[in-house]
Parts: C-alpha cells; structure tokens; sequence
C-alpha cells in the first residue's frame, strides 16, 4: 500500500490511489465492501495509460485498518466526494464493483448529472435477494456461522473455477478483514434491499435519470438477464453486457473486457 495518498474525512483517514495523467478524464473506482483498491490492480493498467483512475478506499478498508463506528453507503458517498473534493475533480465517471453500487448510486443522487453525467457498476445483484442469499447475509452477522457462510460466498463466487488472481484474492484480501467488517457489510446491504427492493428500483427512483452501464458475469442464466431485458424495455437509459468470465470479479480475471466498456462509455458524447 505504499503508493496510497490520504485525505482525513470526518476524522477518518481515506485512503487512494491516483494515477494516469492529471487533466485526462477522470475514472473513480470503488470496490465492494471488505476489499480495497487491490481488486483493481489489473484494470487500472489498461486505463491509466490517458485517463485519470482514481480507487477510493473506504473508511475503514485502507491503510490504516483500526475499528470505525458504524457506517453504511451514504456514509462511503460522503467520503468519496470530500476525497475528490479535496482533489478539485469535477466530472467523473464512477464504476463500482459489486455492492459498492449502492453508494454509486447515492453519489449519482448527490451530484447531479452535470458532475456524473453516467455510471458503470459491475456484477451487482440487480434483483431482490433469493432467500439463500438473505440468510447467508444473516448468517454473517451471526459469530458462530460467519466464517462458513463467508465461504459459501466464496465458492459461489469462484463458480467451481480456478483462478489464482481471484483466488488469492479471497484467501488473502477479502480474508484480511474482520467478522466486524463482515458484519456491517451484510448489515448495510441487507438494510438497502429492505429500503429500495433491489437495484434496479434504486435507480428507477434516482431523481436524475442518466445512462447506467451493468457488465457482468454471475448469474449467468436466462432469467437473470431477462430481467435486464425487461427494466432496459422501460428504462432506455439503462443497458448491460454479459461479460461471460468465469467469477464474479471480471476486474480480475477480465480486465481488458471491463476496460474497453468503460472507454466506450467515457468517450460517448
């Protein structure tokens, strides 16, 4: 972590990289929760070269890993636009990974779209939760359980493939945070699905409407897409792409994908 910079925000220190030419547009990319800007480290090669790519941290996940007093995603908004503040960037492109979507979206309220005129988010469950998925989120919170179902996540993540990347990943990065971060991840995104119903009814009620790019690999089934079929039918603004990599992290084992649809979008007029 020794290339990251800091920003002290409501008494936390924020952690982020920056890299790539100062005045090329700006990329901001934020992971999910209980990760760091390492999930990023095989896209931002294939970005930084002309644009701007920042990886904010979110408190909490950065260098300095003391315990922090609960947060959720308006929280992690919060802390990210202060970061850019401090930086003066103004127009940007957010891509988040996963359920770092909620705070995307919750930037995208804020600003407006003359600052985020679009945004990218990546292999976020866009439908309300099977009942599997909402009791592995309890069963996290639950100390006796949290690490057998953190690995049930793992294993559906992995999809039976294997992929050193991804896999030290989990073992190494994802592992390296504590039941309490865990705990509140679950806590944080089951609260949001109880507050929005899902994703895409979250950004159906954005007060702004603008172009919403969803790349993903996981689920890789029929009914899964339809219902993106179905919400672009109403909702123009929205499109996706199926990514067909073989996990859920395609900034990981499918970065060139990632990078050429974020260029897509970046240099759309």
């Amino acid at each position: 972590m020794t290339d990251l910079k800091t920003v002290h925000v409501a008494g936390h220190p924020i952690t982020y990289q920056d890299q790539g030419p100062p005045d090329a547009p700006v990329v901001v990319l934020l992971s999910g929760w209980c990760h760091d800007h390492r999930l990023f480290d095989r896209l931002v090669p294939h970005l930084a070269e002309d644009l701007r790519v920042l990886c904010v941290d979110w408190r909490g996940h950065g260098e300095d890993r003391s315990p922090v007093d609960e947060f959720g995603y308006a929280e992690q908004a919060a802390d990210t636009l202060a970061v850019l503040d401090a930086l003066h960037v103004d127009r940007f492109l957010p891509v988040s990974h996963s359920h770092g979507g909620w705070a995307n979206l919750e930037i995208a309220e804020r600003t407006g779209t003359a600052r985020v005129p679009r945004l990218v988010v990546v292999d976020w469950l866009m439908t309300p939760p099977s009942p599997g998925f909402a009791a592995g989120l309890a069963a996290i919170q639950d100390p006796g359980r949290w690490i057998e179902a953190r690995q049930g996540l793992y294993d559906v993540w992995l999809n039976g493939h294997q992929h050193e990347r991804v896999q030290r990943h989990l073992d190494e990065e994802m592992s390296g945070f504590d039941f309490e971060m865990w705990a509140r991840s679950c806590r944080v995104i089951a609260g949001a699905y109880a507050e929005f119903g899902s994703p895409l009814q979250r950004m159906a009620g954005l007060s702004e409407h603008r172009p919403v790019k969803h790349l993903f690999s996981q689920p890789a089934t029929r009914s899964y897409e339809q219902a993106h079929i179905d919400f672009q039918s109403e909702h123009p603004w929205f499109e996706y792409r199926t990514l067909n990599g073989p996990t859920h992290f395609p900034t990981l084992d499918s970065p060139g994908k990632v990078a050429a649809e974020i260029r897509t979008y970046i240099d759309a007029p």
